[in-house]
């Protein structure tokens, strides 16, 4: 193959058009080396999805403890929740921890 039918080629054409040679590098450079690369696109990506289950825990949390201190607001449900999470007592009262032993030997 000669150089004059390589030149004939329409890849070789295509390859040579000044548009291309100048696209070919920015597109490498905007793909890979940019600061706004679509690397770091990728990665901010994963940390807004990250964000946003932490955002969806959280206002779960939020929900369940205002449905806890709503609750609380009744002073003997008040007195239960001190009772089992505190171990609070009343004076002159006993308390006696039961603890089960799950572990078959």
């Amino acid at each position: 193959m000669t150089f004059k039918d390589l030149k004939n080629k329409k890849s070789y054409k295509i390859l040579t058009n000044v548009f291309v040679i100048i696209f070919i590098p920015f597109l490498i450079w905007m793909l890979f080396f940019d600061e706004n690369s679509y690397l770091v696109h990728r990665k901010f990506d994963a940390e807004i999805d990250d964000l946003e289950k932490t955002i969806s825990f959280y206002k779960k949390k939020i929900a369940t403890d205002k449905a806890t201190i709503k609750k609380l607001k009744d002073s003997l449900q008040l007195e239960r929740f001190a009772r089992e999470k505190y171990l609070m007592k009343k004076e002159n009262e006993e308390i006696y921890i039961i603890e089960f032993d799950t572990i078959k030997k």
